[in-house]
């Protein structure tokens, strides 16, 4: 096993504790051009916690955290600032449970289902939120959540 370079591990110590969106975004830019994947995973899961307004350890604050790591991945991929326009509107009209039990019975997963799980971060789905908050939602929501976490390679704990 190879140690890490004293860059990488101050860099890994200093995103920890980072709040400013935009300095985290720089570094996970600096860290792909410098082919430092666990820096710019780091900062990108680090970027995800600091973005909602929401209390961390709450079901409205996972649910968050999903929607915007789903529009980092938008953003990185279009080159500008993509919102979740309809998950943001269902969430405003019927909140975070609705919206997120509604997408998991959905019979069809998302295009987000698809880019998480892809992409390494199946526990940011809204189905992984499901199972890591159960007393929010009914057993219907969390039989679905379980179905289709099954049908993945890496289901993420609950």
């Amino acid at each position: 096993m190879t140690e890490r370079p004293k860059a990488e591990v101050r860099a890994l110590a200093a995103i920890a504790t980072m709040e400013d969106p935009e300095r985290l975004r720089t570094i996970m830019a600096n860290a792909k051009a410098r082919a430092a994947p666990d820096v710019e995973r780091a900062a990108f899961l680090r970027l995800c916690h600091v973005q909602p307004s929401a209390d961390p350890g709450t079901m409205e604050h996972d649910v968050w955290r999903s929607i915007h790591a789903l529009e980092e991945m938008l953003r990185a991929e279009r080159g500008r600032t993509t919102l979740l326009s309809r998950t943001r509107q269902k969430i405003k009209r019927d909140g975070e449970a609705k919206a997120c039990a509604d997408l998991t019975l959905k019979a069809t997963p998302s295009d987000g289902f698809a880019m998480l799980v892809d992409r390494g971060h199946p526990d940011l789905l809204f189905e992984a939120v499901v199972l890591r908050h159960p007393e929010r939602f009914t057993s219907e929501v969390a039989d679905a959540a379980r179905t289709r976490l099954a049908g993945i390679e890496a289901a993420p704990e609950s």
